[in-house]
Parts: structure tokens; C-alpha cells; sequence
């Protein structure tokens, strides 16, 4: 759940729901963990949010006034095959979820929806998006590294890295339980350039000043690691 809600941060969704009292609800649970959340009350609308914002993750209603949620995402699957896509329907009527499934959806849900469902049906959305790795440290669980991104996150804080930090950074991430010696540090962050003592205090230095707390630790003659 924790890996899902923090790859979460980096997603935009489109959910679409006629009726506002489940709408905010939902909203409301989306809104505090994905990047940004699209609400739309009936197809058209959310086919119009669709087209201007592209999300990541599209969760429809099947039954709602306008254009319903078959029409709308039959519309999306005509140029776009890859977006995940979750019906939400009240019923368990043979011929919608036929047609649903012929649109290549992730999965369905019955209402009433409840959290536990709603994160699972997002992590399989997440999987079929092939979100990159994602690292909590080991040091300090409010930190955690996006590979893909190259982000450090400190709680809900991205925290700006520069070349060298990123590949400083992801070389500790990646030997979380042992002390990264200097000689790797030249062949993995300073590669084919030479090292130089002050350089490497620089690149420390900066990225210390970065850090809302002090997780970067120097055993003196030997290299870095991560406390």
C-alpha cells in the first residue's frame, strides 16, 4: 500500500462520477495522494478533461447523463490504447461489463467503493503503467528516491539535484546497508574525470545544505554511507 500511494505522487487522474456525494468522497481520498485529480460529472465533461489534460489513470462511472462512461471511454480507446482505465458501475449488468472489457479496462468496481478497493485497482493500474523503481531509505522512512524521475522526496518535499548529486545520491540508495568507498565514487559518479578531495566535499557539502536532516555520514579514509 505504502509503494503505491507514494508512486501515486507522481500520477494525474480523470474520474468521472455523476453522483456529487460520491464524487467529492472519492475526490477527496485522490486529492491527498495522487499529483493531481480531474472531476468530471459526466462523459462529455470528462472527455473534454480527457483530450486537455492526457492522466495517467482514468476512472469512470458506466451509468451518467450526456454520455455515458461506455460512449466516453470507447472515444478515448480510439487514438489511445495505453491509458489504464477502471469502470465503476452500481450494477453487475451482464452487457455493460461485456462491452467494458472489450475496452480494454484494468478492472471494474461495484459501488460502493471503499479504500481498500480503490488502492488495489490503482496499483494494477500502476503496474500496467510500468512505474520505475521507487527506494524508501532504510535511514529515514520519510525519504524515498524515483529512479525514473531522478527525485529525491523528503515527505511531500522534491528536493532539486544537480548531475553529480543525482548520481552521488543514487550510488548510496543503491548500497543502502554497507559504506560506499571512494574508489567507487570516482568510477560511479566522476566516471572518466578525476576526483578530486574538494570536489567531493563540494558535491556533500551542497547536497547536505539540501536536506532537511543530516542522513549522509563520512567514515574518514573510507567513503559514505547513508545514518
Amino acid at each position: 500500500m505504502k509503494s503505491i500511494k507514494l508512486k501515486l505522487k507522481s500520477l494525474t487522474i480523470l474520474y468521472a462520477e455523476d453522483e456529487i456525494g460520491i464524487r467529492k468522497n472519492i475526490m477527496k481520498t485522490l486529492s491527498y495522494y495522487a499529483k493531481d485529480v480531474y472531476e468530471a460529472s459526466n462523459g462529455k465533461e470528462a472527455l473534454d478533461l480527457y483530450e486537455e489534460k492526457k492522466p495517467d489513470i482514468i476512472l469512470s462511472d458506466i451509468h451518467m447523463p450526456i454520455m455515458d462512461g461506455i460512449e466516453f471511454i470507447k472515444k478515448v480507446r480510439k487514438k489511445d490504447k495505453n491509458t489504464p482505465v477502471v469502470m465503476i458501475t452500481a450494477h453487475t449488468d451482464k452487457k455493460y461489463l461485456l462491452e467494458a472489457v472489450e475496452l480494454h479496462m484494468e478492472k471494474y468496481i461495484v459501488k460502493p467503493i471503499n479504500t481498500r478497493m480503490l488502492f488495489e485497482v490503482l496499483g494494477k493500474c500502476i503496474d500496467s503503467l510500468n512505474i520505475s523503481r521507487i527506494e524508501i531509505l532504510l535511514c529515514d522512512k520519510n525519504y524515498s528516491y524515483n529512479f525514473e524521475n531522478k527525485k529525491l522526496i523528503y515527505k511531500d518535499e522534491i528536493i532539486p539535484l544537480n548531475k553529480k548529486e543525482v548520481l552521488f545520491i543514487e550510488l548510496l540508495v543503491n548500497n543502502q546497508n554497507r559504506v560506499v568507498k571512494y574508489e567507487e565514487i570516482q568510477d560511479k559518479v566522476w566516471q572518466d574525470n578525476v576526483m578530486t578531495d574538494n570536489a567531493l566535499r563540494s558535491v556533500v557539502l551542497h547536497l547536505r545544505k539540501k536536506l532537511p536532516t543530516n542522513i549522509i555520514n563520512n567514515l574518514s579514509g573510507i567513503g559514505y554511507n547513508f545514518v
